[in-house]
């Protein structure tokens, strides 16, 4: 029900009014094999096109650029047949229109983000909250219909142009209230409160000493790698005892877990090892006078090997900071290089509900059933999806394994994201799919369209699949795989 100017595009930039004809203004996508690894390899076409422009014949037709199925009565703009291995398969693609969707962020880092639950923040306007954080990622929850549709219309606008932005791998600014500010990007290194992000750690603190604890053996008298959740203590430690590693009388401050396993050494921050400690002696008790003994060496480093010190004990047993050993710089540098690079990973997430099932089958609880028994494979711009358990067709994707600029958005607010349902033909007929609707895979790839189309294509691009992304159509997909 938008109204669209002659000559102009619409509100949400993907439709526009040529002549008193509905124009699809984004190139339809069109997956090739290839052995790129990803990118444009067939240039943007202006209106019409030679068929013979995108080769092969096993090209798929992504959603990106074909437009949707509202109003819900009409089938989906492509319902494309093709063969596979002899078997007759189906793809039905269509633009979903996703108020129920939402954004994850793992964000590579030790760092302290902000507290479970604080508001997540973009342009001022709360957009989500901070999620558990996983082993080296701190997580974030961004969008969700409740930000999207039941706040003020701007809570409502920023949420969805953060995620649109952030799905289509563009720079994004958040700030968590009572937290850090963010620059993150996907697939780029997360950059905090100013400071790049380069490394996320190569474990907790207990694992790092159970990891490197032969390599430290002689070379020094104590080890304790600090870290927020479980800071390590090598004399202690069962990889210490197991190796021969002699008492030093150290103590802790902080809750023992097991030998040589501590919590809550400090508070989280954006210190040593994801605690607000600038000063890692701070975590140290009085050393055990009937143990310690001047002259005992000890080397405190955090889960990346960012922050690394090395203390002498003097006649009173106090730990005094010395020069690095050059004996103990390959160790810490060992930490480093086992430490993965720091990335943004953004997640799209989305429940796909009736009115997008519809544009598929007469029949949506069919398909819903069909995806969760895998006789219906789904993809977003032909890249693969995680599909929950349960109820409904609930999915999450990661966008770096999409084409460029695959979502777009409505002024609902909502965002529009593509998805492509294919499975076997006598599948699709049994779950009561439009079949006076299908068309040969040749015919969609010559530029023809759907005569359920109430709008024309701008033009066609074709794209490389990523080197590591499984080709949707692929029989190995389905459990019906080797039969017929």
């Amino acid at each position: 029900m938008c109204y669209i100017a002659e000559g102009r595009s619409g509100a949400c930039d993907r439709y526009a009014n040529d002549n008193g004809q509905l124009v699809r203004l984004d190139p339809l996508k069109i997956l090739e094999h290839t052995e790129a690894s990803g990118g444009d390899i067939v240039p943007f076409l202006e209106k019409e096109w030679d068929g013979e422009i995108v080769p092969g014949k096993d090209g798929f037709i992504t959603a990106i650029g074909a437009g949707t199925t509202y109003p819900d009565y009409k089938p989906a703009p492509f319902i494309v047949a093709s063969e596979v291995d002899g078997i007759d398969m189906i793809t039905v693609v269509t633009e979903g229109i996703f108020s129920y969707c939402g954004v994850k962020l793992k964000i590579d880092t030790d760092r302290h983000l902000g507290e479970e639950c604080a508001p997540v923040r973009s342009g001022g306007e709360v957009i989500g909250h901070v999620t558990t954080s996983e082993y080296g990622s701190q997580m974030l929850s961004i969008g969700g219909v409740h930000h999207l549709t039941g706040g003020s219309k701007k809570e409502g606008r920023l949420t969805c142009s953060t995620m649109l932005a952030l799905c289509n791998g563009e720079e994004v600014a958040l700030e968590i209230d009572g937290g850090a500010k963010l620059q993150v990007q996907s697939g780029k290194a997360p950059i905090i409160n100013g400071n790049s992000e380069e490394r996320m750690r190569v474990g907790c603190g207990s694992a790092t000493v159970g990891m490197f604890a032969a390599q430290w053996k002689g070379l020094v008298d104590e080890v304790v790698v600090v870290d927020d959740h479980i800071t390590g203590v090598m004399s202690e430690h069962q990889a210490g005892k197991v190796i021969g590693w002699e008492p030093t009388g150290i103590r802790i401050n902080g809750r023992r877990s097991t030998p040589g396993r501590y919590f809550q050494v400090a508070e989280p921050g954006t210190g040593w090892g994801g605690t607000n400690l600038q000063d890692p002696l701070a975590i140290l008790g009085t050393f055990d006078a009937r143990i310690a003994r001047p002259g005992l060496s000890l080397l405190m480093v955090s889960t990346t090997g960012e922050h690394a010190a090395y203390f002498e004990l003097d006649e009173e047993l106090l730990p005094v900071q010395k020069e690095m050993p050059d004996r103990l710089l390959p160790s810490v540098k060992r930490i480093e290089d086992n430490c993965e690079p720091a990335l943004t990973s953004v997640l799209f997430m989305a429940g796909a509900g009736g009115s997008l099932r519809s544009g598929v089958t007469e029949h949506p609880v069919g398909l819903t059933r069909s995806v969760q028994q895998s006789l219906t494979y789904v993809s977003c711009g032909g890249a693969p999806v995680y599909i929950w358990p349960g109820g409904g067709i609930t999915l999450m994707a990661d966008v770096t394994r999409m084409p460029k600029n695959a979502f777009g958005y409505v002024p609902t607010p909502a965002l529009v994201a593509p998805i492509e349902f294919t499975m076997r033909a006598e599948d699709y007929r049994a779950l009561g799919g439009h079949m006076d609707y299908v068309m040969p895979l040749q015919e969609a790839l010559s530029g023809k369209t759907g005569k359920q189309n109430d709008h024309i294509l701008t033009g066609r691009r074709g794209v490389a699949t990523p080197s590591d992304s499984p080709w949707p159509t692929r029989a190995n997909a389905y459990p019906w795989k080797g039969t017929s």
